[in-house]
C-alpha cells in the first residue's frame, strides 16, 4: 500500500487500483495516475476520480448508465491499442460531472472516459459523435 494526499485527506492505495491515463485528461495531461474512489455502499451513484499526481486534480463522475444514456461509441486502433482493449465488454464508460459554485449541476456527454477495467488504462473521448440513447430506467 502507498499513501496519497486526496481532498479527502491521505488515502492508501494499493498499486494494483491504480488507473493510468497515458495521455492524461485533457487539460491535466501532466495527472496521468488515478485512483476511483467512491461511497462505501454498494452500487454507489456518484465516483471520485482523485488524481496521484496532483491532489488538487479530482473529478466527480457518474457511469453512463445511471443516466439512462447507452452510447455507440467506436474508438480507433490507437485508442484501443493506448488502454490495450482487445475487446468492447472490458471498457466502462464514465461522464465527468460539474458544479460551478452555487450554479447546477451539469455532465459533459460529448467527452466521456473510456476505462479498461482489465487493464486499468483510460482515456477521454473527446467530441463524441455517438447517438445517445435515452432507456426507461
Amino acid at each position: 500500500m502507498q499513501v496519497y494526499p486526496s481532498r479527502f485527506g491521505q488515502i492508501e492505495v494499493d498499486p494494483e487500483t491504480i488507473i493510468q491515463f497515458p495521455l492524461g485528461i485533457p487539460g491535466f495531461e501532466d495527472c496521468k495516475n488515478y485512483k476511483l474512489l467512491h461511497e462505501e455502499k454498494p452500487n454507489p451513484k456518484v465516483l471520485w476520480l482523485q488524481s496521484l499526481d496532483d491532489a488538487a486534480v479530482l473529478f466527480t463522475l457518474v457511469e453512463t448508465e445511471r443516466l439512462g444514456l447507452n452510447y455507440a461509441l467506436t474508438l480507433s486502433d490507437a485508442e484501443c491499442q493506448l488502454i490495450a482493449l482487445a475487446t468492447p465488454s472490458d471498457a466502462k464508460l464514465f461522464l465527468i460531472l460539474s458544479r460551478p459554485e452555487g450554479g447546477t449541476i451539469s455532465v459533459n456527454t460529448n467527452a466521456p472516459l473510456v476505462i479498461n477495467l482489465n487493464t486499468r488504462k483510460g482515456l477521454q473521448k473527446i467530441d463524441v459523435k455517438a447517438d445517445i440513447v435515452f432507456r426507461n430506467a
